[in-house]
């Protein structure tokens, strides 16, 4: 049995957090955070880690309570084909970290916020620059349309997301060493991937109380697209030593089947979504896979269906609007579906408590406290 620790014993001043054992044992390491400053530190972890232009990767660690920690995936588009990766093409993914600073966020990273339901957390924040979505091993070269300074040619891509990924949580695991809360979430690209890798994190943590919250995915409706991205990714032979993905052929993957495979292996975790209902941006890259959509919640809902249909543990929050995701924008703490504000609801999932599916009933507009942003 641990002993209760005084709030003021768990500051980001300290080098090496300790609980000492009830019963007179030798300290327990919670967190070797020796290492780190106070606010955002920059990891290069090297190795195998590149972004898709085979520049350096990085990561940025944020120190607090050591025993709550929040696991950030960043977004920042896709890439599939030499029109979309080109970086001479206005690329639709973000090639490099070069322009990433999460002391510039907002919304969950205003750690200033008395209402942040994560101002005390340790926060790990995973950039994105490889163009598929966190989940690929595989140096793909594409073949590229003719642009003003020479004619058709080949791109490569270091779609290198999975190893980056991995690079930053062993980072994690070696220095948060038992953490009793841990918050994983994502973005747009950093969204989708959000589900498997709180599986790999329960995996690890076996006695932390988890929850999972995707930001801002959950219209890509698999059957209306013309592309297979994964397959110039190599994200099904990351995914093969799973009995859900071992046989799967090209073309069958979904997104949402992350979701299930997690939520199956731990009924315990709340599995949860949040989307704006008409999200602009995700309807750009449905077009650029293929598929025009007037309405974008009618994707949202029957994909959402899916993981209802296969699992109990999944909870979602739809809100009116066209923006793009909201866990990095003000309006986390001001935008509300019938009184319920996002904020509250996020600082429910989080705690574990019971949340109730969400869903805006005049979906073409957002709703404020107070009726403005």
């Amino acid at each position: 049995m641990r002993c209760p620790v005084p709030i003021e014993a768990l500051t980001i001043g300290l080098l090496v957090c300790t609980l000492t054992a009830c019963d007179g044992g030798a300290p327990e390491a919670v967190a070797l955070l020796d290492d780190l400053d106070t606010g955002w530190n920059t990891i290069e972890p090297g190795a195998d880690t590149t972004c898709s232009d085979g520049s350096p990767y990085r990561f940025f660690v944020r120190p607090g309570q050591p025993e709550r920690l929040l696991v950030y995936f960043q977004g920042g588009g896709a890439c599939w084909n030499g029109m979309t990766c080109d970086p001479d093409l206005e690329p639709s993914h973000t090639i490099n970290t070069d322009g990433t600073d999460p002391d510039r966020a907002n919304g969950i990273f205003d750690f200033g916020n008395p209402e942040n339901p994560f101002a005390g957390y340790s926060a790990v924040y995973a950039p994105y620059c490889t163009g598929d979505v966190h989940l690929g091993n595989r140096v793909t070269t594409y073949e590229a349309p003719a642009v003003e300074e020479h004619g058709p040619h080949d791109v490569t891509v270091r779609h290198n997301g999975m190893t980056n990924a991995r690079a930053v949580l062993d980072w994690v695991y070696s220095h948060f060493l038992t953490p009793s809360a841990v918050f994983v979430t994502g973005s747009s690209a950093g969204s989708i991937p959000s589900p498997y890798f709180t599986m790999l994190i329960a995996e690890h943590y076996e006695s932390a109380a988890i929850s999972q919250l995707g930001d801002g995915s959950s219209g890509y409706r698999r059957e209306l697209m013309r592309v297979a991205p994964e397959e110039m990714w190599g994200t099904l032979d990351e995914l093969s030593y799973l009995p859900e993905f071992a046989d799967m052929p090209v073309g069958e993957f979904t997104f949402e089947s992350l979701y299930v495979a997690a939520a199956r292996r731990y009924p315990e975790i709340t599995f949860a979504a949040f989307d704006h209902a008409e999200d602009g941006v995700q309807k750009q890259f449905l077009a650029l896979a293929g598929h025009r959509t007037g309405s974008l919640l009618d994707l949202i809902l029957a994909n959402q269906n899916d993981i209802r249909s296969a699992v109990p543990n999944f909870r979602s929050y739809i809100a009116g609007g066209d923006v793009h995701t909201i866990l990095q924008r003000p309006e986390f703490y001001s935008q509300h579906v019938d009184g319920v504000r996002i904020r509250d609801w996020v600082a429910n999932l989080a705690d574990r408590e019971p949340i109730e599916d969400v869903q805006c009933r005049v979906c073409d507009v957002p709703e404020f406290i107070g009726g403005g942003e």
